[in-house]
C-alpha cells in the first residue's frame, strides 16, 4: 500500500501499475492549445484490483467537452520500482511522455481511448416563456 508523506505518494510495489488519462484535443479539436488535459492520475494500483483501489494523485474529473470530437485516452504504465509521484501543478498542458521519462515508466504497458462529444441541447436549464 501506499503511504502519503506532504502531499506526496511512495510507491510500495516495485510493480504497482500507473494509470493516465488525458484529452489531447482540449479545449477544442482545432485548436487543442491545452493539449493533454489530465483528468485522472493513479498511481500504486494493486494488479489483481482496478483503479479504485490505487491511490489518486490527481482525482478524476469527467469529460466535459465543450465542442467537437473529444478523443480521451487512459494509459497504462508499470511501475519499475519505489519512487515518489508529485500531483502536477495543473491540469492543462501535462505532457504523458514527459511524465513517463521523469518518473523512469518506461513505454506503456496498455492504452485504449474512447471519443466523446457534447449532447445536442445540453446547454443547461432553459426556461420557456
Amino acid at each position: 500500500m501506499a503511504k502519503m508523506w506532504n502531499g506526496r505518494f511512495m510507491s510500495a510495489n516495485k510493480s504497482d501499475p500507473v494509470k493516465v488519462m488525458v484529452d489531447p484535443d482540449a479545449p477544442n479539436p482545432s485548436d487543442p492549445s491545452l493539449r493533454e488535459y489530465l483528468h485522472w492520475l493513479v498511481t500504486d494500483i494493486p494488479g489483481t484490483t482496478g483503479a479504485t483501489f490505487g491511490q489518486e494523485v490527481l482525482c478524476y474529473e469527467s469529460p466535459r467537452p465543450t465542442m467537437g470530437i473529444h478523443r480521451f485516452v487512459f494509459v497504462l504504465f508499470q511501475q519499475l520500482g519505489r519512487q515518489t509521484v508529485y500531483p502536477p501543478g495543473w491540469r492543462q498542458n501535462f505532457n504523458t511522455r514527459d511524465f513517463a521519462e521523469l518518473y523512469n515508466l518506461g513505454s506503456p504497458v496498455a492504452a485504449v481511448y474512447f471519443n466523446c462529444q457534447r449532447e445536442s441541447g445540453s446547454g443547461g436549464r432553459r426556461i420557456s416563456t
